[in-house]
């Protein structure tokens, strides 16, 4: 019995090789279209234009860091953690704000609205565990 079932499952695998997929230029298989290329290499790099930038206040005062950027698990927003007080790690507080209420101008980020005051009373974002 044991024989039979080595055989036939053989004898599928001959008869039905597997089939490699490759990604088509322009296909929704994997990544990203080329028609979004443009849209994707005109927008801001974490690593290179976010990560570590002052954040400022309508009234151009540096409020806080932009520490970390954390997209949620639905994927549906994203979130900047900002650092907004301590120095080199004492009494550090860091808070969760949606990346939709920063306003990009000329490379500086800017949160309306705010001041050291305000992040420093939200409550402090940590990370999971």
């Amino acid at each position: 019995m044991k024989r039979t079932s080595i055989i036939v499952l053989a004898s599928a695998v001959i008869a039905f090789p597997v089939v490699a997929r490759a990604q088509v230029a322009g296909s929704t298989l994997l990544g990203v279209e080329a028609t979004e290329l443009r849209a994707v290499a005109t927008g801001l790099s974490v690593r290179k234009q976010v990560l570590g930038q002052r954040v400022f206040n309508e009234k151009n005062e540096a409020i806080g860091v932009v520490d970390d950027l954390i997209v949620a698990p639905d994927k549906a927003a994203s979130y900047a953690i900002v650092m907004a007080g301590g120095f080199i790690g004492m009494d550090r507080h860091d808070v969760a704000i949606p990346v939709s209420q920063f306003r990009v101008v000329d490379g500086k980020f800017f949160l309306d609205g705010a001041t050291k005051k305000v992040l420093e009373e939200m409550p402090a974002f940590e990370y999971a565990r």
